[in-house]
């Protein structure tokens, strides 16, 4: 699971228009907050130095076309359902996960390995 981030430790450091009211979500299970009329992408980026893990092994991912052409930022709710980070606005309460729940989404064996591989190298 990602630790919280300190405003230091986060991909995104929020510039202009923090006058927005704020919203609590939980990203893999943690407390977060964005503001009102954040994407996932942002709330995740100043939550923390990244979206997720890539399947393919190739380390960290933070988004890459930030316009919902891609496969980069893909998340998923607690229901199993993926979403693109950079074009889903954050709401309150939401439950975002940075893997794929493996209840709706069994990891084959070499993803698994290149999932923890991954979050060894965050440390």
């Amino acid at each position: 699971m990602r630790e919280p981030a300190s405003r230091s430790t986060a991909r995104f450091v929020r510039l202009a228009e923090t006058g927005r009211s704020s919203i609590d979500l939980r990203i893999d299970g943690r407390p977060a907050t964005a503001l009102a009329g954040d994407t996932l992408l942002v709330a995740l980026l100043s939550n923390g130095r990244r979206v997720r893990d890539s399947e393919f092994g190739d380390g960290a991912r933070a988004g890459f076309c930030l316009m919902g052409a891609c496969q980069d930022c893909w998340v998923w709710n607690e229901q199993g359902e993926r979403l693109r980070a950079c074009s889903t606005p954050a709401q309150a309460g939401m439950a975002i996960l940075t893997q794929p729940p493996a209840r709706l989404w069994p990891l084959t064996p070499d993803l698994r390995e290149r999932l923890e591989q991954g979050a060894e190298a965050q440390r």
